[in-house]
């Protein structure tokens, strides 16, 4: 917390969606950051998984308790992500919850999951139902652009490997998503761009210092195989190959002065056995290199 504290000026709580905080916990947690750090809140899993935004007693509850969290934080943004079952066809159940809960001064933004969201005909009648709401809807610009964002654009971004969360942005992609979210701050919106995956701390502070500086800094403190061994030892040993790429194949190695790859292109080239240390799998990359 205190690293994060430091680091930047805004946090999205997730912890959230699992359990209520107590009341003390919420307290000391506005209390120990900075007075103009910015908490986003997750709502509970109530709202969104369990009564599925039916406009029932349920889900009003949940959504209040949120709204009391958000009040002790002086959280003006309370997100809400549905599940990938939760289908275009109760878009109709979203419009009741949204145009009947108390938000009060609450922002609230919606995280819509699956590809049924991203067809033209529904991404249309999303935003239409969205605007009308003045409800912000959610993506990761690097996959899809959002049906609708009134005087807040919020994006999400989980990564683009085949298992969720597993992945680290690079340096060429943070730069596509500075030239995809500028539009929405040239237009006077509040931009937000939350990282939600593996390497999170580490993609937001080099975004961070790519919109500060005009640089990225280094992913690892060199190159070549002196970049791969401050990854590859990361982990434990000893590691069969395949559980090596589970862990740690979507981190990013700087094999020659600017150009990245993913340690999963080296790992796939390498025969499927254990390696006892670091140093063995060093040397088996090094000869297949």
């Amino acid at each position: 917390m205190k690293k994060y504290f430091e680091t930047f000026s805004l946090v999205e709580l997730n912890s959230t969606f699992y359990q209520y905080p107590q009341e003390r916990t919420v307290a000391g947690w506005r209390e120990k950051a900075l007075k103009n750090f910015e908490f986003t809140v997750k709502a509970h899993q109530e709202t969104s998984h369990k009564s599925r935004l039916k406009a029932e007693k349920a889900g009003f509850e949940a959504f209040e308790h949120m709204n009391q969290i958000c009040k002790a934080l002086n959280s003006k943004i309370l997100l809400i992500q549905t599940p990938a079952s939760f289908k275009p066809d109760k878009l109709v159940d979203a419009e009741g919850f949204f145009g009947k809960v108390n938000r009060e001064n609450l922002v609230l933004v919606w995280e819509t999951r699956g590809p049924a969201w991203e067809t033209k005909e529904v991404n249309m009648k999303l935003g239409q139902a969205l605007e009308r709401l003045n409800v912000i809807h959610v993506t990761d610009p690097l996959r899809t652009t959002p049906a609708y964002t009134g005087r807040v654009a919020y994006f999400r971004l989980h990564g683009l490997g085949q298992k969720m969360y597993y992945y680290q942005r690079s340096d060429t992609e943070l730069r596509k998503l500075k030239e995809l979210v500028k539009p929405y701050e040239m237009e006077g919106k509040d931009v937000y761009i939350l990282f939600n995956n593996l390497s999170m701390f580490e993609d937001g502070r080099r975004f961070m210092q790519y919109l500060l500086k005009g640089a990225f800094p280094r992913i690892t403190s060199s190159i070549g195989l002196v970049s791969i061994r401050e990854v590859v030892e990361r982990t434990r040993y000893p590691v069969s190959k395949g559980m090596l790429t589970r862990r740690i194949g979507c981190r990013l190695v700087e094999v020659e002065e600017g150009k990245q790859i993913r340690l999963d292109t080296l790992l796939d080239k390498l025969p499927p056995r254990t390696y006892k240390n670091a140093d063995e799998l060093l040397h088996e990359i090094k000869v297949k290199r």
